[in-house]
């Protein structure tokens, strides 16, 4: 496919602009020449032509409207358009973020009552939503852990993070000053009790812990974890990540977590993906309320407003509370859902995953064949042992069966990794006709592997130079 400006063509235009009715003014002149550019180099495309280019470039993108989207730990999950109706009214849509309380109180009772919902489906005292999205909310997280040792004067200097954990976690411990230590999963996919005992001394703060975790298993010995940490005086920091896979069964704050953060982008079905936008709500247990970032959404008799009147907050961590269009999205879908919807929908996506994980586990290696949650992890090893066939081939050759590749070489310690999440939102159909596709590559990497080696096929470019991609990421088009 051509560029817009290999089109382009000498003295065509795309629109009529009128006759200007004010007096001309030098730019240059009122702003001073050093802010300008030079001549802009626009293409030169008729109204026709600009339709059809942008209408043919948007086919070749991929989207949940238009197919699976089977990304492991990342909760692809069909977007309800009724959400987007109720985030679009004016009223949310128009409302200015500065807008002073009395002329806001229906935002702020949506984001009060969306704190308190929030804070009964997952066991906690409180949330905040102002963190944007889900690594955010981890350092949010992070943040208060440091700030709830150094009120009581402790020197605490180290976190606790699995090998299964969301790779995030160590990055977010890092920038609040702390040393990540390695957790090791024990042959079952579970936290290792006898490392997880020698690692807790008196110098941990927490244990970030993802359950379920990136292998797609729930945490059997969880209570016994939780004993561990709080019995050398830590933290259980959940990472809520994968709450799709618990949402309405059980509650975090019953199994003894602190703090959690959430992913709205994930679990309650706002857009994800392209950098955003996203929300990252934290909840913590009463413990840790003092510490909740300003301001905070507070209700004062019938009304509600943004308070920064608390003395151990850790202050802000975004500019305005949250991305409101995203609360307004996640709430749409939590209140149409309602307490039953909720429960309903972790259920079939615990049974989507299990049903393809029983499906294909004939076909890939399984490294931890138990029941799964809300994604099943195989491993394309077989296949790199009989053909030469990797896992990224595997998921090239699938983009020509019209799907979008799962996630892939995660987690870190599954070799030829391939993880896969359904979601709740897919129907038997497409987990049989994805199921299929995958059976078929299969089988063709032992009958005709030099096929997928070269996939993807039906693509406008092949194969492209990765390392090349990566140490040169270079895609600025110049005129010849």
């Amino acid at each position: 496919m051509e560029l817009i400006f290999e089109i382009s063509k000498s003295g065509r235009s795309a629109v009529q602009v009128p006759a200007s009715d004010v007096p001309e003014v030098n730019i240059g002149d009122a702003i001073g020449p050093k802010y300008l550019r030079g001549d802009l180099d626009l293409p030169e495309v008729a109204e026709i032509d600009l339709v059809r280019h942008y209408t043919n470039l948007s086919r070749r993108n991929f989207g949940v409207d238009l197919g699976f989207y089977p990304l492991g730990s990342c909760t692809m999950k069909y977007n309800p358009k009724i959400n987007e109706n109720i985030a679009a009214l004016p009223g949310f849509a128009g409302l200015h973020p500065n807008a002073p309380s009395e002329f806001a109180q229906g935002s702020l009772g949506l984001m009060y009552d969306m704190q308190r919902l929030l804070a009964g489906l997952f066991g906690m005292a409180d949330f905040t939503l102002q963190p944007a999205a889900g690594a955010h909310g981890e350092l949010t997280g992070v943040m208060m852990i440091r700030k709830y040792f150094e009120k009581r004067g402790e020197k605490r200097r180290r976190i606790l993070i699995p090998d299964a954990a969301h790779g995030t976690n160590p990055a977010s411990g890092a920038l609040c000053g702390f040393e990540t230590v390695t957790l090791r999963s024990n042959p079952e996919g579970g936290v290792d009790l006898n490392h997880l005992e020698s690692l807790m001394t008196q110098d941990t703060a927490a244990l970030m812990l993802t359950n379920p975790n990136t292998l797609g298993l729930f945490e059997r010995n969880i209570e016994k974890v939780a004993a561990i940490v709080h019995g050398a005086g830590g933290l259980l920091y959940g990472d809520g990540a994968n709450a799709n896979a618990y949402l309405g069964k059980t509650r975090p704050g019953d199994l003894g977590f602190d703090v959690i953060q959430l992913n709205l982008h994930k679990t309650f079905s706002t857009p994800h993906g392209g950098g955003g936008p996203g929300s990252g709500p934290v909840g913590v247990a009463e413990k840790l309320v003092d510490f909740l970032p300003a301001p905070r959404v507070v209700k004062n008799g019938e009304g509600y407003s943004l308070s920064e009147d608390f003395p151990y907050t850790i202050g802000r961590v975004r500019a305005f509370y949250g991305n409101f269009t995203v609360i307004v999205k996640a709430y749409a879908y939590l209140r149409s859902l309602g307490e039953e919807g909720l429960r309903r929908a972790t259920e079939m996506a615990v049974l989507n995953a299990n049903y393809i994980k029983e499906r294909l586990k004939s076909y890939f290696d399984l490294p931890y064949d138990r029941v799964c949650m809300h994604e099943c992890v195989f491993s394309g090893n077989r296949q790199v042992a009989e053909s030469g066939v990797h896992t990224s081939d595997i998921a090239k050759r699938l983009i020509d069966f019209g799907y979008h590749p799962p996630t892939i070489y995660f987690p870190l310690i599954v070799p030829e990794a391939i993880m896969i999440e359904p979601t709740e939102t897919e129907s038997k159909e497409t987990l049989d006709a994805f199921c299929d596709a995958m059976i078929a590559i299969a089988k063709e990497a032992k009958e005709n592997p030099q096929r997928i080696k070269d996939a993807p096929l039906s693509t406008p470019v092949g194969r492209l130079d990765e390392v090349l991609a990566a140490r040169k990421p270079d895609v600025c088009w110049e005129r010849s």
